[in-house]
């Protein structure tokens, strides 16, 4: 185990052998990492929390604090991170709350760039990128592949689907469907189109793609029908598309409304 002399780690911490931790880390009680993770100069990692394999954590970030909720009252809460997950300096990812799921989560093969906060209770999935500064409230979910621009706020309770691609400096107060971009800030955020260069980078399969944004137009463009004929029309029209059906499940699942007002292509 490489350990610089100056770190703090709690005796009651569970650190695999081949974790490496930097000057002035500090890990408290209640923390376990797994094999190959680098933990970088003064990153704070307090626990319940656990931690997979293969992580890199840099300098400054804040793993595993209490939740930033008013009616915490120190109940024991879990933080769970995932496999070969990249997180930069300043991030900060807290623990659950027990009004909510009791437990923060963030997937594998993530990258949460410099200052992301991902607060209490937020599940994050596979292979997300959240650029600079992007912050989730409470109980966000992010599902696989999907990718936050700089700045991105997501406010408490709202999801965002698989592939979508939020642009810079967006404020969310409802959900996002998987495979669009979405651009704007709360009343004036609007879906722009389908994410056609991640699905392409994906592997997505051409005749999907081109299906998917067939599907698209029937859900965002058609304005002569609402929501609930828009969303029959692609179950009965896309039945083979499992994309399609993916996305229009998302809608029936959401609590806070899925953004549907559609705008002009702008990334």
């Amino acid at each position: 185990m490489n350990i610089h002399p100056s770190a703090v780690i709690d005796p009651a911490a569970e650190l695999d052998s081949t974790v490496q931790v930097g000057p002035c880390a500090v890990i408290e009680k209640g923390v376990r990492i797994g094999a190959d993770t680098v933990i970088g100069p003064h990153a704070v990692i307090s626990g319940p929390t656990t931690i997979g394999v293969g992580n890199k954590i840099s300098p400054f970030a804040i793993i595993g604090a209490p939740p930033q909720d008013l009616h915490y009252q120190g109940e024991e809460t879990t933080l769970e991170i995932g496999d070969h997950n990249i997180i930069r300096e300043y991030v900060s990812l807290h623990r659950g709350t027990v009004s909510g799921r009791g437990l923060t989560s963030v997937g594998n093969h993530n990258m949460l760039m410099a200052y992301v906060h991902v607060a209490h209770d937020c599940e994050v999935g596979d292979h997300v990128i959240m650029a600079n500064g992007a912050t989730l409230g409470g109980h966000v979910v992010v599902e696989d592949r999907a990718t936050l621009g700089g700045m991105v706020a997501v406010h408490q309770f709202c999801r965002i689907g698989e592939y979508a691609y939020i642009g810079g400096m967006s404020g969310l107060g409802k959900d996002v469907a998987p495979y669009v971009i979405a651009v704007g800030v709360r009343n004036d955020l609007r879906v722009t189109g389908i994410n056609k260069v991640g699905l392409k980078r994906a592997g997505f399969d051409p005749e999907e793609i081109k299906q998917l944004s067939r599907a698209y137009k029937v859900l965002f463009r058609y304005n002569d029908l609402i929501l609930q004929e828009a969303l029959t029309m692609v179950e009965a029209d896309f039945a083979d598309c499992q994309s399609a059906l993916r996305m229009v499940k998302f809608f029936r699942d959401s609590k806070r409304g899925v953004v549907r007002t559609a705008g002009e292509d702008e990334l």
